[in-house]
């Protein structure tokens, strides 16, 4: 396990679970919401963006958090391991609408309302996102490691029984 894609509905957690995973297993963590949007709320363009997500699969290691549907086979293609966090629609509203006014190290700006357009999407990612992530999994599992996390519990009994492969492999 080198290089990992981390995705599921905005609100899951997958930032906090990539935090804990590179923190556990000292690879380096990129958050595409950092590279794709600008603290003043504008984005780079898709041209740069892809030109820094190449820069980094590139890379020996990487943990890589978000979905970014247009670049995900991309990543797939070169990654060895993939954690879907595919929690009720019910917990990614209440985890994006937690994170309100917090300062994040996954997003360059503090967001100060739950926007509604935002929330929309939410709310449409199981209908519209999830069946694309599902058939491009299919598409590569034979090649990679495919996690399934449903609960955040499962995500947390994951992290508690590699922290233990890492401390007696120390």
């Amino acid at each position: 396990m080198q290089k990992i894609i981390i995705i599921g509905s905005p609100g899951s957690g997958k930032s906090t679970f990539a935090r804990k995973l590179s923190s556990e297993t000292g690879i380096p963590v990129y958050y595409l919401d950092m590279i794709w949007h600008k603290p003043d709320g504008t984005n780079i363009s898709r041209e740069a963006f892809d030109a820094k997500l190449h820069e980094i699969i590139r890379k020996d290691a990487w943990i890589i958090d978000g979905n970014y549907q247009r670049t995900l086979e991309v990543r797939l293609k070169e990654c060895d391991t993939v954690f879907l966090l595919d929690f009720p629609l019910d917990v990614c509203l209440s985890g994006a609408k937690s994170r309100i006014g917090k300062k994040r190290e996954d997003l360059p700006w503090i967001e100060s309302e739950f926007d509604e357009e935002f929330r929309q999407w939410i709310i449409d990612f199981p209908r519209k996102q999830l069946p694309q992530i599902y058939e491009l999994l299919k598409k590569y599992q034979e090649e990679k490691d495919i996690v399934i996390f449903r609960t955040r519990k499962e995500t947390d009994d994951y992290l508690k029984s590699i922290s233990g492969i890492t401390e007696r492999t120390v």
